[in-house]
């Protein structure tokens, strides 16, 4: 269905849904965080959604990297829009993204230990997206990536328009922002 929505071929929809949340159903394809409540990790601010579903074509549509508009399904492609779905920190210190290449040969060791937070030392111990890849390959044959650029065509747009982006007027449901806004509101008496 996911796959259907956005364009963006199922196994990596997969390999995402296992580096962003185990694979866990109850955690959000945009950054792990509970996808009944609004995201506090990268992307904040998203959600609540109604249903796993829901929050998968909202992170493929909805978030940078904005993973529905790409269009190059090679592996060259797949693993670059794969790199730009966690963020491109690595590649501004010149090592390999764990989030890609954990596992492999590519990868000994540096890792964000969390938003914003790199640790040289850490050791990504999650299998990355490559060895993912060739590992469902390896398994499933009708799994396969063409050489060379290969555009596939775009689903309609049919989706959600993205939500307002918070701000001092329009603060996230749940935000500390809100509660505030609510509470100024209360003693103002809706001014």
């Amino acid at each position: 269905m996911v796959e259907a929505a956005t364009g963006v071929p199922w196994p990596i929809i997969a390999v995402i849904h296992e580096r962003e949340s185990s694979q866990s159903w109850a955690r959000s394809l945009a950054q792990g965080d509970p996808w009944d409540r609004v995201s506090v990790h990268v992307p904040a601010g998203r959600g609540p959604f109604a249903s796993w579903e829901d929050t998968a074509v909202d992170a493929l549509v909805n978030c940078a990297p904005h993973a529905a508009r790409w269009r190059d399904w090679s592996i060259g492609g797949a693993l670059t829009l794969l790199e730009q779905y966690n963020g491109l920190g690595y590649a501004r210190r010149g090592v390999p993204s764990p989030y890609v290449w954990a596992g492999t040969d590519q990868y000994r060791a540096g890792k964000y230990v969390r938003d914003g937070v790199y640790d040289p030392q850490a050791v990504d111990r999650q299998p990355g997206c490559a060895g993912l890849l060739k590992t469902m390959m390896q398994i499933d044959a009708t799994i396969s990536f063409p050489t060379g650029l290969v555009e596939t065509e775009r689903p309609p747009d049919t989706w959600p328009p993205a939500p307002t982006p918070a701000s001092i007027r329009h603060p996230a449901k749940g935000s500390i922002g809100a509660l505030f806004a609510a509470l100024v509101k209360r003693l103002l008496g809706n001014r």
